[in-house]
């Protein structure tokens, strides 16, 4: 832990020495593109060197900022170089306090008194007393201006409250028009699948009962009623395969990690399943989980010709990861119906989905689900138990 703390705390001081260096560069910019922002011909040029300069002083001080405007981040700009400044003087009286300190110590020990100071022991305490305030003082004074280097993005650089609300909305709205497109899509897929496969096995099952009905040789009765039984074993599992695309009873009853054992047993391709959740998710979450990982084992059975599976659920501090690979041929599509459809079912729990395909594989579906996906109740016990 104290090697975490130092390392920390020489990460600020490399930061804000960093950041002392860039205010003279960005003083020097101000002054010199100042006239060249009157001229309409010259301001976007201008303002996009402004982006650049202050995207690095967001990458400097580890923040993530995207989406401001050039005239945002002049405006960051001409507040920012002073406290660069600012902070080059905190690190000037850190300089100069301890090259005092190293320059009495220096003496001390070549047996000199520097400037006329003896060290004895009122002294000597007097000094380390000092000089334990100066450096927490100053020390204090690094981190209040690295607090203030933040603050200054958040605050010229971030979105306002009324952008966010209004952004929030729109991702709100996007990602409603996006579910009930996913269901519609789903729900042409589950009667294609009715239509094209129950519908037609129980035809067949009902002609073949009916020429049994009108049959009289006891040798073609028995051949029919074998056909019709291998019939009603086809159509029983074509309905339970779309009743599990549906929706899974087994996440109910048994959970996220038995009905992912469920996908795996009925891939016509090995699936390797890694689960390592600290709890329960959310149904929300387990119904996305489960159908993330549904959709991709089926792509990768059907069309990238993959030899193994590899599936990966597991909790990270950002929440939920969930991690599809395959050894097949690549090329999958994002835009497909049912991939896109994931995406759309994803983002409606504020979450990120990717799908990276090569030509020639493999093929790896991302799924990142955030806290909020997690079901407290179910995930932590309570002070009762």
């Amino acid at each position: 832990m104290p090697h975490d703390g130092l390392r920390r705390g020489g990460l600020m001081v490399l930061t804000l020495l960093v950041g002392t260096l860039t205010a003279g560069v960005q003083l020097l910019w101000l002054l010199v593109s100042a006239p060249c922002l009157a001229l309409p011909r010259l301001r976007p040029e201008v303002l996009a060197v402004s982006v650049r300069i202050a995207s690095f002083e967001v990458r400097r001080l580890g923040m993530r900022v995207v989406g401001y405007s050039g005239v945002r981040a002049h405006r960051y700009l001409s507040a920012r170089w002073a406290v660069g400044v600012l902070g080059g003087l905190v690190l000037l009286v850190l300089g100069i306090g301890a090259g005092a300190a190293i320059w009495l110590v220096t003496g001390w020990l070549a047996g000199e008194h520097p400037d006329g100071i003896e060290p004895t022991a009122p002294i000597l305490a007097y000094i380390a007393v000092l000089g334990t305030v100066l450096l927490f003082l100053n020390l204090t004074g690094i981190a209040g201006v690295v607090s203030l280097e933040r603050w200054l993005v958040v605050r010229l650089l971030g979105l306002s409250p009324t952008e966010i609300l209004e952004r929030r909305i729109a991702e709100l709205a996007e990602t409603r028009a996006g579910i009930v497109a996913a269901v519609d899509v789903e729900r042409r897929r589950i009667e294609r699948d009715l239509h094209d496969g129950l519908q037609q096995r129980l035809v067949a099952l009902a002609m073949l009962i009916g020429r049994a009905r009108r049959g009289r040789s006891l040798e073609l009765l028995d051949d029919l009623l074998r056909q019709a039984h291998e019939d009603a074993q086809r159509a029983l599992a074509d309905l339970r395969e779309v009743a599990w695309r549906v929706y899974p009873s087994a996440l109910d009853s048994l959970g996220l990690r038995e009905a992912l054992a469920g996908v795996a047993e009925r891939s016509a391709v090995p699936v390797r399943i890694s689960y390592d959740l600290d709890g329960r998710p959310a149904t929300t979450a387990e119904t996305a989980v489960y159908f993330v990982v549904c959709e991709a084992v089926t792509n990768a059975a059907k069309h990238a010709g993959a030899g193994l599976i590899t599936v990966r659920v597991a909790s990270e501090e950002s929440g939920i990861q969930v991690r599809v690979t395959d050894d097949g041929r690549g090329g999958a599509d994002p835009s497909g119906s049912g991939l896109s459809g994931l995406a759309r079912r994803v983002a409606a729990l504020d979450g990120h989905f990717s799908v990276i395909s090569p030509e020639g594989g493999p093929t790896v579906v991302t799924a990142d689900l955030p806290p909020s996906s997690w079901d407290l109740e179910k995930s932590f016990p309570s002070k009762g138990d």
